[in-house]
């Protein structure tokens, strides 16, 4: 990457500061670049979802995964959760989504509280192991909530065999006027659910799978405590990389940290931060990191900045940070800041491997909170920052109610906060549509198929904040 007319930049730049000028492109399609990555996390898609209890789930983890992203379950999580976590993605399947499933004889106010937890907004009403029929909230309207689902279910069912080409499965859908349809085995069993976008995605994403063909997923840990235990106990539970985490990445409790995981010679790749600066990737590093995370402050759930006047402006903190991992042979993550599909293809032509979305994503269907709606009908979920008093209580909850007291005091971060979904996109495969949309886009103006081109061909220009929204669409007239 280089500044237009290599002009040197006399302070720090955020997204919103930055611009990539367009390049003479050989590239006809943006179907044409590969977005896999090359730090080892097996990503075929530069996008990471935070390490946040309100956005990292077991369904996040299984959908994202599926589309080529990966998803790192929070530090906070009982070892034994995160286990039965990574057992249940690891046996999902990479191309069929896992239906809600119902019977006859359950009650539409238990189906009601299970739709939202899928973006497809279906359940599939099963005899045994056999589907009898789909149930959609629309069937349940004006239906009292103790009417058995049995009474409200339409019966008019296509399914497909498993094994079936995505293709195939859209043009049967199409054909048949339906949004989706139960995947059934020989033995007509119910094995998953297919939706035409699903079929459709099935086509255009590659998933990240480990050596095995199973889906991907990462943990986080802390630094305090028992690191060697826990660290230990993730790796045995079958992650696929393991995320050093703390707020204040650069030091001594993470160099300790780091050594000491590096120590059990994990096949994983392991990931460290939070720092914003050369010298906090080196000593990383240094200590056994193989990835870095960079981000102060940039996150929307965070009030470092406005509390202890600490943090950097992201684009540079990832453009100085890349430069010394790429000199050292590693890689950078950029953690936070990210609110435009811009600005991922803006921190990728800054040198990240990864992007890491966090409340971005807790507003949709997939994310483990429970959906809500507002005075005016609109459907939210909250969202609290992981160095909140909310977070804070989670983490220490083995903690005496006077330790639990003393720590709440130092409170960093919103501890709730309504992300509202997007009528358009309420799901996370919407979002990572537009995004992968915009950075394949970013690519082809760059003249780059992979990546890595993306980042050598990258011109950037640093612009006034009259230039930023200039580029901003609008909705109505002027």
């Amino acid at each position: 990457m280089r500044f237009l007319n290599e002009i040197t930049p006399q302070y720090d730049l955020t997204y919103d500061d930055v611009f990539m000028v367009p390049a003479r492109s050989d590239v006809g399609s943006r179907l044409s670049v590969d977005l896999s990555t090359i730090d080892g996390t097996g990503t075929t898609i530069p996008l990471v979802v935070a390490n946040m209890t309100a956005v990292a789930g077991r369904r996040m983890a299984e959908t994202v995964a599926r589309r080529g992203g990966l998803v790192v379950i929070p530090q906070d999580i009982p070892l034994e959760v995160v286990a039965q976590v990574v057992s249940w993605v690891k046996s999902r399947h990479v191309v069929y989504e896992t239906p809600i499933t119902v019977g006859t004889t359950d009650t539409v106010g238990d189906l009601l509280n299970l739709l939202p937890k899928r973006a497809h907004g279906a359940a599939v009403v099963v005899e045994g192991e056999r589907p009898i029929g789909v149930v959609t909230e629309a069937d349940c309207l004006a239906v009292d909530r103790f009417t058995q689902v049995g009474q409200v279910m339409s019966r008019e069912l296509l399914t497909v065999p498993d094994g079936i080409a995505p293709e195939e499965a859209f043009e049967r859908l199409s054909k048949g006027h339906h949004r989706l349809a139960p995947v059934v085995r020989e033995d007509g069993s119910l094995k998953g659910m297919l939706t035409r976008q699903a079929s459709l995605r099935a086509t255009l994403y590659t998933p990240a799978v480990d050596a095995q063909g199973k889906l991907r997923i990462a943990a986080a840990i802390g630094v305090n405590g028992d690191v060697a235990g826990r660290a230990k106990a993730l790796l045995e539970s079958g992650v696929d990389a393991l995320v050093v985490d703390t707020a204040h990445g650069h030091q001594e409790k993470m160099i300790s940290a780091l050594r000491v995981v590096r120590g059990l010679d994990p096949q994983v790749p392991i990931v460290a931060g939070n720092v914003v600066s050369a010298a906090g990737v080196r000593d990383l590093v240094e200590a056994g990191a193989d990835i870095i995370k960079v981000g102060v402050g940039p996150g929307a759930m965070c009030t470092t900045r406005m509390m202890t006047g600490v943090g950097r402006p992201q684009f540079s903190a990832v453009l100085e940070c890349s430069a010394q991992a790429r000199a050292l042979g590693k890689h950078v993550w950029a953690d936070g800041g990210v609110r435009h599909p811009r600005d991922v293809a803006l921190a990728l032509a800054a040198g990240a491997s990864n992007v890491m979305v966090g409340s971005w994503f807790a507003g949709t269907f997939e994310s483990p909170g429970d959906i809500q709606r507002d005075g005016d009908e609109r459907l939210y979920k909250e969202n609290f920052g992981m160095a909140s008093a909310r977070a804070v209580k989670l983490r220490n909850v083995e903690d005496s109610a006077f330790e639990q007291a003393r720590k709440a005091i130092f409170e960093e971060g919103i501890s709730t906060s309504r992300m509202y979904l997007d009528p358009r996109r309420p799901g996370v495969e919407d979002l990572i549509d537009s995004i992968v949309a915009g950075v394949r886009s970013s690519c082809t103006y760059a003249g780059a198929k992979s990546l890595e081109e993306f980042h050598e061909r990258a011109v950037i220009g640093i612009q006034s904040a009259a230039g930023f929204g200039e580029g901003k669409p609008l909705h109505s007239s002027w």
